[in-house]
């Protein structure tokens, strides 16, 4: 089972915004003071030379457009609504935001079967939004695809009986833990795992200050020791920075990268880049739009692609 892809869908924006439906419980989120057309121009560049940053090096990258009928502020971000996996198999999901349950269509199935994949299955959560119950994709569930292990932080977007429903039907064992961020002073759920957790071939990025139950934390540490992964760690201003939004990929002759934003990068410190130098090259690129209205960055712009060819 591979770790990484060299393919990647990604979704153009058409009317990427700050979205106060998600603003709720991401704290990471601000508004711009300029209207919004302004602001989807210009996630738009940030979008395009990200695209062209990752072609580059040799990286698959399948860009669809966002349907423009659509209000779907947040459809930048397609890896919260779907996962695609080596079997065939494509997992639907349960979205906490109303307006991002739009994201969800059939015609980016049809442009993969285009582009040549297979799809044999798909299993489909979505029912539990009627319950109010979320799992937000590979925003909520880092895999572990190698070692067959899902690593969840819970939230309300996170629940924790669909995420052992999901192990159950896509095999891997479930590793549960709360991470929290401080607001204001208190400390509160953050909304997504992949924001303070990354998961690579050979080593993890992640901030242990983010999960305050010492057993959880050492729970995972033990989990990322057995599977022979160093642990590379990061603080909590650097989370606020977006360095826990990574996402390992293949470049040209399967060349690994590991791609973040500027902001990311420029919040490591030389050890840290040392430390992931060691395992495989850095990409960054400028998101300054995204993370700020999207409050998402590199990572969650990627829905990696595994299925296998037709």
């Amino acid at each position: 089972m591979q770790q990484t892809t060299n393919t990647i869908l990604m979704i153009r924006p058409v009317h990427f915004r700050m979205n106060e439906q998600t603003a709720i419980n991401n704290y990471f989120q601000e508004d711009l003071e300029i209207k919004n057309t302004e602001i989807n121009a210009k996630a738009q560049e940030e979008f395009d030379a990200y695209v062209e940053k990752l072609r580059a090096v040799g990286i698959n990258v399948i860009v669809e457009d966002d349907d423009k009928l659509m209000d779907t502020p947040d459809s930048i971000f397609p890896n919260n609504w779907v996962s695609f996996h080596a079997n065939g198999n494509i997992g639907l999901y349960p979205m906490f935001a109303e307006n991002r349950r739009k994201e969800r269509r059939e015609e980016v199935f049809m442009r993969l079967e285009k582009e040549g994949f297979k799809i044999k299955n798909i299993i489909d959560y979505t029912e539990a939004e009627n319950e109010g119950v979320f799992l937000e994709g590979t925003g909520s569930l880092l895999l572990d695809r190698q070692n067959q292990k899902a690593y969840c932080a819970l939230s309300s977007r996170a629940d924790e009986g669909l995420f052992i429903e999901f192990c159950e039907d896509f095999e891997y064992t479930p590793i549960v833990f709360t991470a929290n961020q401080t607001v204001d002073g208190k400390r509160k759920a953050i909304y997504h795992t992949n924001v303070m957790m990354c998961l690579a071939e050979t080593f993890a990025v992640i901030c242990l200050e983010c999960i305050d139950d010492k057993k959880e934390r050492k729970n995972v540490l033990s989990n990322l020791a057995a599977d022979s992964k160093e642990v590379i760690k990061i603080t909590e201003a650097q989370v606020n920075n977006f360095a826990g939004n990574m996402l390992q990929v293949k470049g040209k002759d399967d060349k690994l990268y590991l791609i973040m934003s500027q902001a990311a990068f420029d919040s490591l410190t030389q050890e840290q880049i040392n430390k992931i130098e060691d395992h495989c090259d850095i990409l960054s690129s400028s998101l300054e739009t995204v993370e700020t209205c999207g409050g998402g960055s590199a990572r969650c712009m990627m829905a990696e692609v595994f299925l296998p060819k037709a």
